[in-house]
């Protein structure tokens, strides 16, 4: 066997609007794309590091290119052991897209999955003023789902002004912008309108403040940041309804698998979320959206350029490529940071 080539390249991604949070804002994002080079073929990778868990492109690239990666994009076990969970996102999904080269199938072939049964996915609208809110939604159109970032007041005017004018299904977001009261009496005002689930409303860490909420709340109550990979969940036993999985968090195809089974055992409802990244990370994704409930893989969406291709949707439903591995294309030069 030849030995197995790695490269790691910066990439920038252009936002379409600025993308604002809780707790900062973005106008271009920043990940770090991943090319292993074995028998002629390439596999794609892709991370998205976040800052919160100490982690950069600059220091996935590091990382990875200090390894010596031999000639057997098979063992899996040997080639991630060690790294970060950026650094391992980035190649375990490369490796998955190479080994789906190497057999010529799609990954979610490999995996048994069903591309009938992926969700739809949600399409995100960042904070902003109710008139740049409502010119948000109306982009959207008629797509069936939105999730609307929450976390820096006038929460409940924001909701009612985005009920007035779409009747899709809305979902909430707080990354952590409340304490466990204002959670409740937010949750509690805001309950007319129908919102199918609440994310993470208050800071990690704390589950037993999450089952206080969860108790006080008909609305549903969903972990991010509490549920970084399947070791966190076991702390979340009753204190939450269910759990958004990013690839980026939890290392990649392997430990989003490890997080999905571990949470059925459990009995919480699975969300897959992405970061703001390119195809190639939502794609990655994507494959395993038949194993979950809900799926919020908009990446694609908040872009203003992506120079490759992977999945696409139908009415909001994603459809994924039947391409070998990830079934991701490059369709433009990618933007070098």
């Amino acid at each position: 066997m030849t030995p197995i080539r790695l490269a790691v390249e910066p990439l920038e991604l252009p936002l379409r609007h600025t993308f604002t949070i809780a707790r900062s804002s973005e106008r271009v994002s920043r990940t770090a794309i991943v090319r292993l080079r074995w028998n002629g073929l390439e596999g794609l990778g892709e991370s998205a590091p976040i800052p919160r868990y100490g982690e950069s492109v600059d220091s996935v690239a590091a990382g990875l290119t200090a390894l010596d990666l031999g000639d057997d994009p098979y063992a899996f076990e040997r080639l991630l052991a060690g790294l970060t969970p950026a650094q391992m996102c980035g190649l375990d999904i490369a490796l998955h897209d190479l080994i789906g080269k190497d057999l010529d199938r799609p990954l979610w072939r490999l995996l048994g999955l069903d591309p009938a049964r992926t969700p739809q996915t949600s399409f995100t609208i960042g904070i902003a003023s109710i008139g740049e809110t409502l010119a948000k939604v109306r982009e959207v159109g008629t797509h069936p789902v939105i999730k609307v970032k929450l976390g820096k007041g006038a929460e409940v005017e924001t909701i009612e002004a985005i009920r007035s004018v779409y009747a899709g299904t809305i979902r909430i977001d707080a990354n952590e912008g409340w304490t466990p009261e204002r959670a409740v009496n937010v949750l509690a005002e805001l309950a007319k309108h129908d919102i199918e689930f609440c994310e993470q409303p208050i800071p990690a860490g704390s589950p037993e403040k999450l089952r206080w909420i969860r108790e006080r709340s008909s609305i549903p109550i969903v972990t991010d940041e509490d549920s970084k990979d399947a070791s966190d969940l076991p702390a979340l036993f009753g204190c939450v309804d269910g759990i958004n999985v990013k690839l980026v968090k939890c290392g990649g195809i392997r430990g989003a698998l490890a997080m999905i089974h571990t949470a059925r055992a459990m009995k919480l409802k699975i969300m897959l979320g992405c970061m703001v990244e390119s195809q190639i990370l939502t794609t990655a994704a994507a494959h395993l959206s038949p194993l979950v409930d809900w799926a919020d893989l908009d990446g694609p969406f908040l872009t203003a350029h992506d120079p490759f291709a992977g999945i696409t949707y139908a009415d909001g439903k994603i459809v994924l490529p039947d391409g070998a591995g990830l079934g991701v294309r490059e369709t433009s030069a990618a933007s070098l940071s």
